[in-house]
């Protein structure tokens, strides 16, 4: 095994001992983290969407901080504000919670669509404009996003443009009975969240970002992707499909993805998993199937089910 395979290994492992029987949504978190995307993690409230964000900054090292998206929650309340000094007869800039590597904005979808906007700048460009100046921010700089499902009471439906900014999205699902009694004995004298140490520091996790960058992907491999996201355009039960971006995001968390694995080529099952969490918030079903509570991503797998997955160069070689 390689050092960095190892090295991330040992993130999961680190993560697991937080949150239990979940290392697919661990290795998903890590895909978009190595991407230089963010994730979306859909669920009910209490189970474990806001200890795998700690875990996660935790065990890079990261500096964490954390949003509580409220209804008066105000947009510089997220990226800062600038105050008048009356000693130095000037304006200070007082960086907001943004401004560090592990971002958690939880439960998003409790503050206003104006509010939510705030983080669009943050999301694609690793920057905030504030008072007309653009400052940068931290590297490697990572957002984790929970939200409540849309039926629950005080909730606003994230902008199209914002969803489309995450490039997963997530639910962590209720835990097995055998996880939920795992979980109880961890907690019962402490939590296993203060006994968790960084096991990879910020440098290295750059040098894997771009690294991740450098990962092969076949023009097979790139016509598949095309493929998904062109049927999303056509298909009966979608007003609106996925975009070109959605096609890039699903490129480089495929790509991500397959660096997490220990491989240097992405190869189309890797496409083929990661689609449902990649596309599903990307598209907009028909009013009546939303109505009707049909979800995206009913919708992608229904397209992948009937799509040939081809065959990669570097696989038939193999």
């Amino acid at each position: 095994m390689n050092p960095e395979r190892s090295a991330l290994q040992n993130v999961i492992g680190n993560i697991e001992r937080v949150v239990v029987g979940k290392r697919e949504e661990i290795e998903l978190s890590l895909t978009a983290l190595l991407a230089k995307g963010h994730v979306l993690l859909e669920d009910v409230p209490g189970v474990g969407k806001t200890m795998m964000v700690r875990a996660i900054a935790r065990s890079i090292g990261a500096e964490f901080k954390r949003i509580q998206f409220t209804p008066d929650l105000l947009p510089s309340d997220v990226t800062g504000v600038s105050i008048y000094n009356q000693k130095t007869m000037a304006f200070e800039f007082r960086p907001g919670p943004v401004m560090g590597n592990v971002l958690l904005a939880d439960e998003i979808n409790r503050t206003s669509p104006k509010t939510q906007s705030a983080l669009l700048e943050a999301l694609e460009e690793s920057s905030v404009t504030v008072d007309g100046k653009t400052r940068p921010l931290k590297s490697p700089f990572f957002v984790m996003a929970t939200q409540n499902p849309i039926e629950y009471g005080g909730t606003y439906p994230l902008p199209e443009a914002q969803l489309d900014r995450f490039l997963l999205k997530l639910k962590m699902g209720y835990p097995s009975r055998e996880d939920e009694m795992e979980v109880l004995n961890r907690v019962e004298d402490h939590h296993p969240i203060e006994d968790i140490h960084d096991v990879l520091s910020l440098e290295e996790v750059q040098r894997m970002q771009e690294a991740v960058r450098k990962v092969y992907v076949d023009d097979s491999v790139k016509q598949y992707i095309i493929t998904i996201t062109g049927e999303t355009r056509t298909h009966r039960d979608v007003f609106l499909g996925v975009s070109p971006r959605g096609s890039i995001a699903l490129m480089k968390a495929g790509q991500a993805y397959a660096y997490l694995k220990g491989r240097e080529y992405v190869i189309p099952d890797d496409i083929k998993f990661l689609a449902p969490y990649a596309l599903s918030h990307r598209i907009i079903l028909r009013t009546d199937l939303q109505m009707a509570e049909k979800a995206g991503e009913d919708v992608i797998r229904e397209i992948l089910s009937v799509l040939r997955v081809p065959v990669s160069k570097r696989e038939a070689v193999r």
